[in-house]
């Protein structure tokens, strides 16, 4: 699995999750998927993301999208 895929599991199962604690636990967790959302946005347009940062780091395959 290469970076692209990773970040992109990560922030979908992020999203599962904030959604699933909104709606179990309180609405106050409707932050965490608007965080990533948002993060996933600003990378749209600037090709920043700092998990992809932390996993090339990590000595992860890049894939295309973040390099």
């Amino acid at each position: 699995m290469n970076i692209d895929r990773f970040v992109m599991a990560f922030a979908g199962a992020m999203i599962v999750a904030g959604v699933l604690l909104t709606w179990f636990v309180h609405i106050y967790w409707l932050a965490l998927p608007t965080f990533v959302g948002l993060n996933l946005l600003q990378a749209a347009f600037t090709g920043f993301c700092p998990l992809a940062k932390i996993l090339k780091a990590a000595g992860m395959t890049p894939g295309t999208a973040f390099q």
